[in-house]
């Protein structure tokens, strides 16, 4: 039950924070994220790097992230030719990156996105539970108007869950974490699961006054 208030208080409070108004649409540079950069918020590259690099500091991993809008897969006819680019975009990439490392690759347009690592990090993550429950769920709810903003919070979120399994194995907290106690976004899905549980009981109280009322 913690773990799932805590996914839905962070999803919740990134949503808050990159749907503000004052979004800013600027790219920047940054360690841990090998392209891509421009197609998010920078207070989510800056987020990322800050995790990024405590997780390196006490650990020695580097996580990684290669985002693109689209890896114009136009240029294939069939299936197993794009399937074979993706693979050879990634192969490239992961022979230039130094052990231990993950590398989360996403490719927007195309709905694609991976998680590889360096053999010594093998079994260490679970790559369907991060992909399903803390990327995959926002970017499958995109539209156009908002997709800039989604693509922000799935990215942070994921670079997140990520960095606290690895955190987790090697029996470290990182201050930066997302899902950190301490972190401010904590005051904002506690305050969003106490609006759900006292929304739920108006709703259980009003379905027995009308049930009574209607005898």
């Amino acid at each position: 039950m913690k773990n799932l208030s805590l996914k839905i208080g962070v999803l919740f409070a990134l949503l808050l924070l990159l749907l503000n108004p004052v979004f800013a649409n600027t790219s920047t540079s940054s360690k841990f994220m090998i392209e891509g950069a421009d197609l998010v918020d920078t207070r989510t590259v800056t987020k990322i790097d800050e995790i990024g690099n405590e997780l390196f500091s006490k650990t020695g991993v580097n996580v990684y992230l290669y985002l693109k809008k689209d890896m114009a897969l136009y240029r294939f006819k069939d299936m197993k030719s794009k399937i074979n680019h993706i693979k050879s975009v990634e192969d490239n990439l992961t022979s230039n990156l130094k052990a231990p490392f993950v590398l989360l690759s996403i490719s927007v347009d195309d709905t694609h996105i991976n998680l590889r690592n360096s053999p010594d990090l093998d079994g260490k993550l679970d790559k369907d539970e991060i992909l399903d429950d803390y990327i995959i769920p926002l970017l499958a709810s995109k539209d156009k108007n908002t997709l800039y903003a989604k693509v922000s919070a799935a990215v942070l979120n994921g670079y997140g869950a990520i960095t606290d399994k690895v955190a987790e194995d090697k029996g470290i907290k990182l201050s930066s974490s997302m899902g950190n106690e301490g972190y401010e976004f904590n005051t904002v899905w506690k305050s969003f699961i106490y609006t759900i549980v006292v929304l739920g009981l108006l709703a259980y109280v009003y379905a027995i006054l009308r049930s009574r009322k209607s005898r």
